[in-house]
Order: structure tokens, then C-alpha cells, then sequence
């Protein structure tokens, strides 16, 4: 019989299965909660989760994985790095100082958020600048000691790696890192030390900034680090843990003296193992073998799964091999027991966190040769079998308008400059027009009243009441606080994925499918599970409804192709471009309703197409090229008056300015001020040539910045861009804030559009 390999876990979702987190989060910020009966609240969930994948057989079980709100914060906390701006004296991090830095608060706007590489996860940008570092509170350690005393459990801590921390950081210049570092490094090792201290076995230092690729000084900077803790700290063992794509060149990687690296085998295009193959494995160092797909929620083909780990295991040997996720399971939903209302044939295609466990278990067994592994892995090749062979999932006329693409025009009939003049003879905008990104608030009463209807309570007519009622108190608080373009508001809508998913084919729901997104927002994305098509207009009727309220434009809201692609949990028979084409074509059918029916400003957003750039950088300008065109697909028929915006959030644009020109939206908004105006600088550098709203207030933080605030942002942007092209607009949606908080900081931005107004006419005297 072969020896059984390890099996470890990365990281466990944070949200519990019925998203008890999530509530606990918001008890406590509502004020239903005090802090002690938080925190214990919290630590039955912690607890809850350590007893699940101790009974799912891991025997790497990671600590320190769950947080309050999120893991790079507490990494910044941990070592007291709190801006200037929040009045921190140096001592305890309490918990109204952490999730002011996370959510702002009335004297200090929030830390910038932004995507976790290429995931739909948000962390909190750590803002260094020239602070020395102490160790505030030994959260790894505490964590251990936790799960040993309240499940008996030797758990494996995880840390934010130094230079991952530093990469995902700012508030220093690039040529500083290494003097950064060395402030950091000793805090490090002392943390590391206590671990060492109080006998923990193995710790995994995750490093994903790695896989980005590293320059020369970088490397070395590298091997600093970790000559620095394997000097320091010799008796631990650490676990450098990379994820969401190759790691390369690994033989830098292995020349780290670390006792193990985690790869991932599943992201990695095959290069990880042609590497290993190239090069060997050392003799000496356990590889942790990223093999189930820690990303999508898809059944993995586990005779695949098992031929890779024996290839692996002929070249590290079984007794220094260790089975894991391909990355922390943080990004898919807990478990898949609760989804009764799917077919048995796509239910038992699906796989969460619990089931990916399971399967890590059940090849763990199998490579081992124990009998009763033989009867699952046949119940899983039959689930496979007969999921594969859905008649949805090869449809001929969807391939067919597939390779039509090539006969569609791939531009507007007009260039930008020509159209400008036309759209505005249409639409007599002001200077500076003020508009709003879509939505608003999703009230109590509005989730009640879309539960009543999907019950039955309601019959479809008294809910289209409810929603046109709805529709005309947007339209009126629009009117009356002075907004040049107005939204119809989005009520009917859940989420702006899920929305268009419940109307194309090839999608199906989940009941208990939520992930977080960032603190406690979570999402429930739909699935991509067969081939996408237009059945019918899926916003015309309110869009119409909207406009026929008003004599102002009012925007046609969509969501675009990439943003339903990576906000979806998505096939893996076909490749995401495939899938974004017939995305594409779906909604250029709506498209051309809406513009049929009247409605002539549209808007297909975008907020997620920076967040599917590939990590490596020679891999970036083929996706962006057919991200670009997709979007193109969806928009480039429209008449020349026809006004088309779009919209991104939360992520760095500064590196694709170009691509988004591209997309040739004569109008985009964009995320600027949690960032503090930082893509402002990028328009000092290249000229963008279009419409263009750099959002003026955080919408993800409860605080109404004042009219002084706003004014600042738009100084600052028009410094660097012509008041012609420059619209005025909050950084996102507004459903997750309420009606006064709304109205309070729309009126500001009026009022702030206002002044700007008059300082550029008397400028332009």
C-alpha cells in the first residue's frame, strides 16, 4: 500500500454557511450588540469552523485565517500601522479604531479598498508611510492557542508575508522597500519567535505577490527576508505558500531556505509541474500541492486529480507531499447540503468548501489504496458524466452567432470626437453634469416586497406597483435635489450580476452560494453552467417607466460582459472568452431594445474588468484585447446620438488607460476618491479623450462628506482634465446606504458641482 500524503487547507470561508458572520458583523455595528457578546459570538463561529475541517480528516487545519473584517487589515493592525489621520497614540488597536480604518469614520475617511489580486475579494490598503512598527497583539498565536484549547486542534498559523504586505501596501516610495522592510523584519521575526516559543509545528507565510513576477533587488529582497527568519527562527517550520498562478522562476523559490512551498496546480497554465520536472524537487522540502480548484465551485475530475498526485509523488516523495486547495476556499461558498432546489444532475456537479475538503480526503485515500475510496470515486466520474452530457451545454445556434462575430462591425460608426458634437446638440447637458452610478438604497421595505412576490404573497402586478412607486420617489428626489441625469434606481434588482443571470439561459442560482466580498458584504454569484442567450428584454419596462417621468435623460443600466463573466462562477469546459462572447451578444440584443423603446443614454457597467487582468504581464494584453472587444459587442450598434456610459470601481486603472479608451464608452466613471485622487496622476501622464466622472465621495463608508471635501476632489481633477469632459458622480452604487445619508451627500455633490461651475467660468472669462 502507498503512503498516505498529508491534507491541508489554506484558509476556510469567514462567512458561516448561513452567513452568521455576516450578521454578527452588522449586529455589532447597528448598535444590537455589545463587544462582549460580540466576541463571543465570533469565537463560536471560529470554533465552528475548526471542528468542520478537523471531522472533513485535515491535518493541517490553518489559524488565523478568520478575521473581523479582513486579514490585511489585521496584518496593519497587528503591527500598529494606523494612519495619521485617525489620532492613534501608539497603544491598543480597539475595535471602533479597526473598523474606522475599514469603514471611516466621522473624523477620518476609511483606508483605500481594493481587489485581492484578480479575485472579487477586497482587502484594506495599508497606509506605511514613515511609522516604525511594533508588535500590537500576537494574532497567529492567539488564534493558535485558541484552537487548541477550544477544539484540541495543533493548527497551522497563517501570516501575510513581509513582502506580499509591502507589495499590497503604500505610503512609500518602490526605491524605499528595502529600508520598509527592514523596519518591518524584526517584528516579524518576533512574531515568528513567540509561534516557535509556544511549539507550533508549521506556519504558513503566504506570499501571492510572488507569482506577479519579481525584479532582480526584489529577489534579493526576498532572500533577505527569509535568511533573516530561517537565522533567527531555526527550529520552526515555514511553509511559503503562492497561489493564483506559476511561480516562477522556481528556482529562485527553491533556493529560499524555507522547509516547504505551497504551489498551485490548478491556475498555473501546467508550469509548476513542468518546472518540478525540469528542475527536481530537493530532497529536503515538502511541496504543498495546490490540486482542487479553490476559485470555482465545480466537482473535480478526481481521476485527473489522482494521476497528478502520483506524478508528484514520484518526484518529492510521498512523505514530503501535502494535498491543498489551490488557495484559500475564502473565495467560494461554504457547502453544497443545502441547495435542494437544483436538479440532481447540477447538484451533484458542484463542489464548496466542504465538498472540496471531502475530495482532498477522498484522493488522499485513494492514492493510499484504502478500499472504501473506489466506490466514491466511480459516484463521482457518473456525477461528472452526466453533467457533461446536458443538451444546454451545446447549444448550435449559440455557436453559430459565435462565429458570426467576425461579420459584426468592431467600432462605432463614428469616432468619439464626431459624436461628442451630436450627442450634445441632443441633450443640452450642462457643464459639468451631475449624475449618479445606478442604484439606490435597498431598503427593509424593498427586500421584504421582492420576498413577498418570489413567495407568492404578491401577484406580479402589485409588485410592478410597488416597484413604479419606488421608481417615482427616485425620480423625484433626482428632480428636487438637482441632478442633470437621472437612474431609475435599480429596486427590482438583487445584485447586478444575478439580475441578468435569472434572464439569460445557461444560468443557474443558488440558495446558500454567498461569498464575501469585502467586510461583510457578501455576494451570492450566479452560476455559468451551460450556453448563454437572450430569451427577452430584461430592463426596458422600468427604464421606460423612468423616463416617461421626467423631461431629463434617464440612464438605461446594464451590466456588462466581463463584469457578468467574473462575478459569476463560471463553466470550465470553455474558455473565458468564450463564455464573455456569448455574454457579449446576449445584451446586444438588449441593448438595441432599450435604444428602440427610447431610452438613448445607457449604461453598461463594467467594475469588475480590471479585476480579471491576468497576474503575469505578458499575459495581460490578450485578455484585455478581447475583454475590450466584448464590451465593443455588447455597445458598437447603437445610433451616434445614442450616448454610452460605463463604469468601474475599487481596483487600480492607472496601467490600462489605454484598453478602457479602447472600450470607446463616451462616458466612464471611475473610482477615485478612496484612493485619495491617486489616478489622478495618471491623467497628468497620457491624455484621455472622453467623458469622464472621477467619483467625488466614498459610497462604502456611512460618513456624508462635506461640500468642502467634494469640491477638493473635483479641484484636484480638473487640474488635470478639461471641465468639458468632467462629470460628477459618487465612486459606486448606493444601494448598500440609506435614504438620508443619500440624499444628505447627493445634495453636497450638487452643491459642489455648482461651485466648481462658477469657478470655471470665471476662469474661462
Amino acid at each position: 500500500m502507498a503512503n498516505q500524503v498529508k491534507v491541508s487547507n489554506l484558509g476556510y470561508p469567514r462567512i458561516g454557511k448561513n452567513r452568521e458572520w455576516k450578521k454578527t458583523l452588522e449586529s455589532y455595528w447597528s448598535g444590537k450588540m455589545d463587544q462582549e457578546t460580540f466576541r463571543s459570538e465570533m469565537a463560536d463561529i471560529q470554533l465552528q469552523h475548526l471542528q468542520t475541517q478537523q471531522a472533513a480528516g485535515i491535518e493541517l487545519i490553518p489559524v488565523n485565517d478568520f478575521t473581523f473584517y479582513d486579514h490585511v487589515l489585521d496584518t496593519a493592525a497587528m503591527f500598529g500601522i494606523v494612519p495619521p489621520r485617525f489620532d492613534y497614540d501608539g497603544g491598543e488597536i480597539t475595535l471602533d479604531l479597526y473598523f474606522a480604518m475599514a469603514r471611516g469614520n466621522a473624523g477620518a475617511t476609511a483606508c483605500e479598498m481594493t481587489k485581492w489580486f484578480n479575485t472579487n475579494y477586497h482587502y484594506i490598503v495599508p497606509e506605511i508611510g514613515r511609522q516604525t512598527p511594533r508588535l500590537t497583539e500576537n494574532k497567529p498565536l492567539a488564534a493558535y492557542r485558541f484552537a487548541k484549547e477550544r477544539a484540541g486542534i495543533e493548527g497551522k498559523p497563517v501570516i501575510v508575508g513581509l513582502y506580499t504586505f509591502l507589495k499590497l501596501s503604500k505610503g512609500f516610495a518602490a526605491s524605499e522597500t528595502a529600508e520598509v522592510a527592514g523596519r518591518f523584519l524584526p517584528v516579524y521575526v518576533q512574531l515568528l519567535q513567540e509561534l516557535a516559543a509556544e511549539g507550533v509545528a508549521w506556519v504558513q507565510i503566504d506570499e501571492p505577490a510572488i507569482v506577479t513576477g519579481a525584479s532582480e533587488e526584489e529577489w534579493k529582497l526576498l532572500d533577505t527576508i527569509y535568511q533573516t527568519i530561517a537565522s533567527e527562527v531555526p527550529g520552526l517550520n515555514i511553509l511559503l505558500q503562492t497561489y493564483f498562478e506559476a511561480a516562477e522562476p522556481l528556482e529562485a523559490l527553491l533556493s529560499l531556505p524555507v522547509q516547504g512551498l505551497g504551489l498551485d496546480f490548478v491556475h498555473d497554465g501546467g508550469t509548476n509541474l513542468e518546472s518540478i520536472e525540469r528542475l527536481g524537487w530537493p530532497a529536503d522540502k515538502w511541496l504543498g500541492a495546490g490540486i482542487i480548484d479553490g476559485r470555482n465551485i465545480w466537482r473535480s475530475d478526481l481521476d485527473n486529480k489522482l494521476e497528478l498526485v502520483r506524478k508528484l509523488a514520484a518526484l518529492t516523495g510521498a512523505d514530503h507531499l501535502i494535498l491543498q486547495p489551490s488557495s484559500s476556499l475564502l473565495h467560494v461558498p461554504v457547502s453544497v447540503a443545502g441547495e435542494n432546489k437544483l436538479k440532481k444532475t447540477v447538484k451533484n456537479a458542484l463542489a464548496f468548501a466542504d465538498e472540496k475538503l471531502a475530495e482532498l480526503s477522498l484522493i488522499s485515500a485513494a492514492f493510499a489504496g484504502r478500499e472504501e475510496a473506489a466506490a466514491a470515486l466511480q459516484a463521482s466520474r457518473e456525477a461528472l458524466e452526466a453533467f457533461r452530457a446536458l443538451p444546454e451545454r451545446g447549444r448550435q445556434d449559440v455557436a453559430e452567432q459565435v462565429r458570426g462575430l467576425a461579420q459584426l462591425p468592431d467600432h462605432r460608426s463614428l469616432p468619439f470626437a464626431e459624436r461628442v458634437k451630436l450627442q450634445q446638440e441632443k441633450w443640452q447637458l450642462p457643464l459639468l453634469p451631475t449624475t449618479t452610478i445606478g442604484s439606490f438604497p435597498q431598503t427593509v421595505e424593498v427586500r421584504q416586497a421582492r420576498l413577498k412576490w418570489r413567495k407568492g404573497v404578491w401577484n406580479q402586478e402589485r409588485y410592478d406597483q410597488f416597484i413604479r412607486e419606488q421608481i417615482e420617489s427616485a425620480i423625484t428626489l433626482q428632480e428636487k435635489l438637482g441632478l442633470d441625469v437621472l437612474v431609475h434606481g435599480e429596486f427590482e434588482r438583487t445584485d447586478m450580476v444575478e439580475f441578468f443571470g435569472e434572464k439569460l439561459a445557461g444560468y443557474l442560482f443558488t440558495q446558500g452560494g454567498w461569498v464575501q466580498s469585502y467586510g461583510s458584504r457578501c455576494v451570492k454569484p450566479p452560476v455559468i453552467y451551460a450556453d448563454v442567450a437572450f430569451i427577452e428584454p430584461m430592463t426596458v419596462k422600468e427604464s421606460v417607466y423612468a423616463q416617461s417621468l421626467t423631461k431629463l435623460p434617464v440612464k438605461g443600466m446594464l451590466t456588462g460582459p466581463v463584469t457578468i463573466l467574473n462575478w459569476s462562477f463560471v463553466r470550465d469546459d470553455l474558455s473565458r472568452e468564450e463564455v464573455a462572447n456569448q455574454i457579449a451578444l446576449a445584451l446586444r440584443h438588449e441593448v438595441l431594445a432599450l435604444e428602440s423603446a427610447g431610452v438613448e443614454m445607457i449604461q453598461v457597467d463594467e467594475p469588475a474588468i480590471r479585476e480579471g487582468l491576468p497576474l503575469k504581464a505578458e499575459d495581460r494584453e490578450h485578455y484585455l484585447n478581447w475583454a475590450v472587444k466584448s464590451f465593443r459587442i455588447a455597445t458598437n450598434h447603437v445610433k451616434d446620438t445614442t450616448q454610452v456610459h460605463t463604469h468601474m470601481c475599487y481596483s487600480e486603472f492607472n496601467d490600462m488607460i489605454d484598453s478602457i479608451s479602447a472600450m470607446d464608452a463616451d462616458v466612464i466613471s471611475i473610482e477615485t476618491s478612496r484612493s485619495h485622487g491617486e489616478l489622478i496622476v495618471s491623467f497628468e501622464e497620457q491624455e484621455y479623450d472622453k467623458g469622464i466622472g472621477l467619483g467625488v465621495y466614498d459610497i462604502h463608508s456611512p460618513r456624508v462628506p462635506a461640500v468642502e471635501e467634494m469640491t477638493a476632489n473635483i479641484d484636484r481633477a480638473l487640474r488635470v482634465l478639461d471641465p468639458e469632459q468632467f462629470w460628477i458622480n459618487p465612486d459606486c452604487g448606493l444601494k448598500t446606504r440609506g435614504w438620508q445619508e443619500t440624499e444628505d451627500a447627493l445634495r453636497n455633490m450638487v452643491e459642489a458641482a455648482a461651485i466648481a461651475r462658477g469657478k470655471s467660468a470665471v476662469l474661462n472669462r
